[in-house]
């Protein structure tokens, strides 16, 4: 009874305390952009900080316990990259600052998950800054964050940044070509005096699917191969030239779209590959059920000519035109023999997504048994010799 008051106390505060941010970030709108908006985030993080402890604390096992193995490599880059086995990771769209959602996966499928992904869009916004609550909440409990880093350009206010272009319409045409002359310098340099605060390796995926000619502003309808190579290499130059060298830079093209060769910025300005393998099955007219093999097989030889490991960085099935138990097994269970190179996969759980179909799609599978028994027993079968304490029969 006691412990449920002090759940209910906490929750009750902690809902108080987000009220109370918006309304006041609210109110002060774009001015809120300095020492307040500091202030009123610290708060939030100190809210958050008391949630996760309570959340994490009723585990068996604490989440940092269940990943001492996971210490040797997580502070050494060269390590982490040599791996004999695969790193395994995972995109809550319902984690924010609190872990619930991981933590529910994680027990569904009886593992720790050294790496946690997140996404981020570029911007003016409070919600656009450096996410540092979220990565060091990570970092606190043993796992490395991988944030996907998004350059959408129209959300910068030219207060902040004087060299953007006035009309917001016309940014994103040109866009990588104004990122590589400088004109974001103030917002990557606040990025990387973050990144390099945090002390620990993090994963930063920028731009991922520069050559897909349809979804991002920042793909090759606004943009030549030659601006994105340029843009890269100068946030890259831009972090090391401050220090933040713990960033880990995970470049991540489109498989699909091919010219691979005309948007890698070179083995110098890249760490790890990084590739979606999403499979739609026939939700859209233009899907069909793929394989695993088809979606990243077909492309394994050109992508691992780089000799950098390979991330899966978006890993999923929808259930539709399809067995999707099966479609997880299969991958899971060839992937260390057929392609050596994977040295992580992120699973994509995502429970609302709307950025590709007019209708919002559910990749959620963590209360479908025989998925998650299937994907356990695939990862199992793939890496006999995996560490003990990553997955448990």
């Amino acid at each position: 009874m006691k412990k449920s008051i002090q759940r209910i106390g906490l929750v009750l505060s902690a809902i108080i305390s987000g009220i109370l941010l918006v309304w006041f970030l609210t109110k002060m709108g774009e001015k809120s952009t300095g020492p307040l908006e500091d202030t009123m985030i610290a708060m939030g993080k100190g809210v958050s900080s008391i949630e996760n402890k309570f959340i994490l604390q009723n585990r068996k096992h604490t989440r940092s316990e269940s990943l001492l193995w996971f210490n040797e490599y997580r502070n050494d880059a060269n390590k982490m990259a040599n791996y004999d086995h695969i790193f395994y990771g995972a995109f809550d769209n319902e984690f924010s600052e609190s872990f619930q959602s991981i933590v529910e996966l994680e027990n569904a499928l009886q593992t720790t998950f050294p790496i946690i992904h997140i996404y981020t869009a570029w911007g003016s916004k409070p919600e656009q800054r450096f996410p540092a609550m979220q990565a060091k909440a990570i970092l606190d409990v043993g796992s490395i964050p991988c944030i996907t880093w998004e350059p959408w350009l129209t959300d910068f206010s030219k207060d902040e940044l004087p060299n953007i272009v006035t009309d917001v319409k016309k940014r994103d045409k040109h866009g990588l070509r104004a990122i590589a002359n400088g004109d974001y310098d103030i917002y990557i340099d606040k990025w990387a005096d973050e990144v390099k605060a945090l002390g620990k390796l993090i994963f930063v995926r920028l731009g991922h699917e520069m050559n897909d000619p349809y979804r991002y502003p920042w793909g090759p309808q606004n943009n030549k191969p030659e601006d994105f190579v340029a843009a890269w290499k100068h946030v890259v130059n831009r972090f090391r030239s401050t220090g933040a060298t713990n960033a880990i830079w995970v470049w991540s093209p489109h498989p699909a779209y091919s010219y691979f060769d005309y948007y890698y910025p070179g083995d110098e300005f890249v760490d790890w590959v990084g590739i979606g393998a999403l499979n739609y099955g026939n939700v859209a007219t233009w899907g069909k059920w793929w394989t695993f093999d088809e979606i990243f097989g077909n492309y394994y030889a050109q992508l691992s000519k780089y000799k950098k490991p390979i991330m899966i960085s978006e890993f999923g099935s929808l259930d539709v035109g399809g067995n999707r138990a099966k479609w997880f097994g299969d991958a899971l269970s060839s992937m260390p023999v057929k392609y050596p190179a994977i040295k992580a996969v992120i699973f994509f759980h995502c429970s609302n997504d709307n950025t590709t179909t007019s209708k919002a799609l559910n990749w959620y599978f963590k209360d479908d048994s025989l998925i998650t028994q299937t994907i356990i027993q695939s990862i199992m079968q793939g890496n006999p010799n995996i560490q003990k304490d990553s997955f448990k029969k």
